[in-house]
């Protein structure tokens, strides 16, 4: 947990010595130090007086190691943009770059992705992931490349490379885009979205394969986004037959199967 050093970060940023921090939190200076010093621990009570004064989770102050943000990112958790309140624009991202300070577009293929799904965040274990780099896509945005599974999203086979574009604010993101999610329970799928997460705190998720269900997936249970961008396949997608092709067609080959069968029975 992060708690102490965050404390320090957040008291320092005010400002405030620790009198006077101890003093606006109605508690002793000697307890306050104790918690930063990582001397004792705070109880819930204490967790939500410092959560209320400043206005950050609690989750954001245990798990986020704020020494690792920049300052853009610390300026919007404390002007309200928490990821584990509102899904806004917090997001800890482990990358790579190549020799030339670039960043890379990490692989994560069918085997990887049980590892990522707990590795995600992990810098050594994104460090090891195959990489490789895209000229003609941007070099202001942070692109990863997913390989999928399965006919959820035909026409895009089973197999392909989706290449997804980071996203910071998950409140940005359209309803019928096409996204990369990570989530806890689901694992890494690629879905049309319906971005319910300003009225319902979720996203309804919708396959291009018409047999599968939509289902949903409450924001708290996701932990990335990364919009579509491309998708690479040595696969080409069957063919569309419109329905009065589709209908001559089949006129057609009755009529060869009854060509056929005159010819079988002479």
């Amino acid at each position: 947990m992060y708690f102490n050093s965050n404390m320090k970060i957040l008291r320092k940023r005010r400002g405030k010595t620790q009198d006077e921090l101890a003093f606006a939190l109605d508690m002793k200076r000697s307890t306050l130090s104790g918690y930063e010093n990582k001397v004792a621990e705070p109880g819930l009570e204490i967790l939500l007086k410092f959560s209320d004064y400043f206005g950050i989770a609690i989750d954001t102050l245990l798990k986020v190691d704020m020494s690792l943000l920049g300052e853009s990112q610390i300026y919007q958790l404390e002007h309200g943009q928490d990821v584990f309140i509102s899904g806004s624009k917090l997001r800890v991202l482990a990358t790579t770059v190549n020799n030339e300070n670039k960043e890379n577009i990490e692989m994560v293929n069918e085997k990887a992705k049980a590892g990522y799904t707990n590795g995600f965040s992990d810098p050594e274990f994104i460090s090891e992931l195959p990489v490789f780099n895209l000229p003609f896509l941007s070099g202001n945005k942070k692109y990863r490349t997913f390989q999928l599974n399965g006919d959820s999203m035909l026409p895009i086979p089973d197999k392909s490379w989706v290449t997804g574009e980071f996203v910071q604010d998950w409140r940005e993101v359209k309803s019928g885009d096409a996204c990369v999610i990570l989530t806890l329970n689901e694992g890494i799928v690629f879905k049309i979205i319906e971005n319910k997460i300003a009225e319902e705190g979720k996203l309804t998720l919708f396959s291009l394969n018409p047999i599968y269900e939509p289902f949903d997936v409450e924001v708290r249970d996701i932990r990335e986004i990364w919009r579509f961008t491309h998708y690479i396949s040595s696969d080409i997608p069957e063919p569309y037959i419109p329905q009065s092709d589709l209908t001559k067609t089949v006129a057609h080959i009755k009529k060869e199967m009854n060509i056929l069968k005159s010819r079988i029975n002479r």
